[in-house]
């Protein structure tokens, strides 16, 4: 199998605002959009984000209106650049920049309707 791109949907309870989030902090921009629906993507990387308004009829998950157990993830080229450009846009930075045990550096931000997204760089492990 040869995965050309990804495409990641997240039900969520105001598309309009976590809209604004990835294209504000992460880059992407609206491709098609209204008020129940929106797909975001970016130039650089065959990636994008779908995002749906939750029916107002159907009852939120028990953990409440956010997603539960989602984790939108991207890997980048500099991490300590992201991390400073985040810090100083402001951005919902709800875990800071660290080194994981694995040697792997993240940092994650939450989005207005609970989305989790985390930045990842790899880093080599000493003497490598």
């Amino acid at each position: 199998m040869k995965i050309l791109g990804a495409e990641i949907t997240l039900t969520v309870t105001d598309p309009r605002e976590s809209s604004r989030f990835f294209c504000t902090h992460l880059g992407f921009r609206e491709s098609i959009s209204d008020a129940d629906f929106a797909c975001l993507e970016r130039d650089d990387a065959d990636v994008a984000i779908v995002l749906v308004r939750r029916d107002p009829e159907a009852p939120p998950p028990a953990t409440g209106p956010g997603p539960t157990g989602v984790l939108v993830s991207f890997d980048v080229a500099d991490i300590a650049a992201e991390s400073d450009r985040l810090s100083e846009e402001g951005a919902p930075v709800t875990a800071p920049l660290h080194r994981a045990p694995a040697g792997r550096w993240l940092l994650r931000l939450t989005d207005p309707n609970r989305v989790d997204v985390q930045l990842t760089q790899w880093a080599p492990p000493a003497g490598a």
